[in-house]
């Protein structure tokens, strides 16, 4: 999340994923305050004008928050409230306005007073590592980027090489220039690569990359598979947890194995479920906790929010997964929350 403080009340924020729309929904309470641009019809006092079409035009309001929530899961989040300011006349103040937030949009957020948990949230995010990955073989390639928990893929990128019956006037040169152009339109600064897949392409291609010294590269043997199924693959080994130990994936990942052996072991420092964690909070035995975009949209959202900012305000480390992952469905699959508990809590 990019931030800018303007005063001591307000707060301009521009959200780079589905993570920073999730802080952002549990940050905005109702009668804060949000600036920020959006389209209003208004109707159109020109001659001949239809008096039932009006015109869409972009204003700048102030909105005095009434309702806010989650649409479509993580993509957007919808505020609305009551414009209570705006550089257009024509918008009358106390109506009602709706902003749609989405990644990249700006706002500003005005708070009679900041919380502590509500500032955590607002730099939780700009300490994410983000990673590169790159599943290589000789005849495709699967790229994807890694920021928090979120895995955006990129369409695999082919060869042409025809399989093992190489062409002759194959040139593995021109794929590894079509890879690198494409690795440069999703790589952010200070972002690590991170190669891997059969063969020798995969040290082929680190060289070839390492050439232009922009990189952080890392090439990790072990994966056997290239394209899409080899970053699946990747990010469910447990080379993936070693390498990228400091890595949001990981520790979740991590979190998750523990849960698993604490199964095994038919133990009770563990929760599943809102239900079950929700009294281990109340007990305040959570230690840490793993929910998924599932567990807002099958349990009502404003309930699930208030309970992550009052765990949060408790110390415990709390780390959010989507379904882009085969973690974030791992934790779907086990009642959309789980934690790992200090002592034991009967159910």
């Amino acid at each position: 999340m990019i931030t800018k403080i303007i005063d001591e009340n307000s707060i301009s924020v521009i959200p780079e994923d589905s993570d920073d729309l999730l802080n952002l929904r549990r940050i905005i309470k109702e009668n804060d305050k949000v600036v920020g641009d959006t389209t209003r019809v208004l109707k159109q006092d020109k001659d001949y004008s239809r008096p039932d079409k009006g015109e869409r035009i972009k204003i700048r309001i102030a909105l005095t928050v009434e309702k806010i929530s989650l649409d479509d899961v993580l993509d957007r989040l919808r505020i609305g409230g009551t414009i209570s300011e705006s550089n257009n006349d024509s918008v009358p103040h106390g109506s009602h306005h709706s902003f749609i937030l989405k990644v990249n949009d700006g706002i500003t957020i005005s708070k009679k007073k900041w919380l502590p948990i509500e500032k955590n949230l607002l730099h939780t995010s700009n300490n994410q590592l983000g990673f590169v990955f790159i599943a290589i073989d000789t005849g495709d390639c699967g790229i994807a980027r890694l920021r928090g928990t979120h895995l955006e893929f990129m369409p695999n990128i082919y060869s042409g090489s025809g399989g093992k019956r190489y062409k002759t006037n194959f040139n593995i040169e021109k794929f590894f220039e079509h890879i690198q152009q494409a690795v440069s339109t999703i790589i952010k600064e200070g972002d690590s690569v991170v190669i891997f897949g059969p063969g020798e392409t995969k040290k082929r291609f680190s060289n070839f990359l390492a050439k232009s010294q922009k990189y952080k590269i890392q090439v990790v043997e072990g994966i056997d598979s290239g394209g899409e199924d080899g970053i699946y693959t990747f990010t469910k080994s447990k080379t993936m947890q070693e390498i990228m130990s400091d890595s949001k994936l990981a520790k979740v990942s991590a979190i998750i194995d523990e849960v698993m052996v604490l199964v095994n072991k038919k133990s009770r420092k563990f929760t599943m479920g809102f239900d079950e964690t929700h009294n281990a909070n109340k007990m305040g035995a959570v230690d840490s906790l793993v929910f998924s975009d599932k567990a807002i949209q099958e349990i009502d959202e404003q309930k699930v929010i208030d309970f992550l900012n009052d765990v949060e305000s408790k110390g415990v480390k709390i780390y959010s997964v989507d379904s882009s992952t085969d973690i974030g469905l791992r934790v779907t699959g086990l009642g959309g929350i789980i934690s790992i508990l200090r002592y034991p809590v009967e159910s």
